[in-house]
């Protein structure tokens, strides 16, 4: 209520969306279309806030969404320069995540950075930092892991199975098929010597 007594409007709209009588309308500006400039930089940090990316993982998405190559290729230098892209710490980044979750090898590593645009020296320096040792260590418990589900399969399909299962993984044919032996070697010692 005012002074004189009477209702001031309920800041409720009439049927159609138009002010009650006595209400003063409060039109907002319209909303200006986005810059571009700002629509890609909000595309990129989105992006960069869920995961490390490639800058061509990032200049696909930002084509995909229409945004000018011109525009994605300058605001991709500044994010460059700022140092929040960079595709050397991504590819090692992205080699010891998958590596460790995964259980990929070297090769499969590489064709992954490969598909996300990472320059051949940047993927050949990433793929360095994996140590043999770690990566035979690795196979090794890949095959022990599924060893145990080819129990009442012969000597040949339990070497063709796990060396397929290395293979699709990434591992080299040679340390493959060396620690697959090695393991169903290991398997059939214990197996003998809890039969005795």
């Amino acid at each position: 209520m005012n002074d004189e007594g009477t209702r001031r409007g309920s800041g409720r709209r009439a049927p159609g969306g138009e002010p009650r009588d006595g209400e003063a309308s409060e039109k907002k500006p319209p909303r200006k279309p986005e810059d571009p400039a700002a629509q890609a930089r909000d595309i990129v940090y989105r992006l960069l806030a869920s995961r490390a990316r490639s800058r061509l993982e990032l200049r696909q998405a930002l084509l995909r969404k229409d945004i000018d190559e011109d525009i994605a290729d300058g605001v991709l230098q500044k994010f460059v320069d700022a140092g929040l892209i960079d595709d050397a710490s991504f590819a090692e980044e992205w080699v010891n995540q998958r590596q460790r979750s995964q259980g990929l090898g070297r090769k499969a590593l590489g064709f992954e950075l490969r598909r996300k645009g990472v320059e051949e020296h940047l993927v050949e320096s990433a793929l360095s930092s994996v140590d043999n040792d770690a990566e035979a260590e690795r196979a090794r418990e890949l095959v022990q892991r599924k060893l145990r589900s080819t129990g009442s399969l012969d000597y040949t399909a339990k070497v063709r199975r796990l060396v397929g299962m290395l293979a699709r993984k990434g591992y080299s044919e040679g340390l493959a098929y060396r620690i697959v032996k090695e393991e169903i070697e290991d398997v059939g010692d214990a197996a003998g010597s809890d039969s005795s």
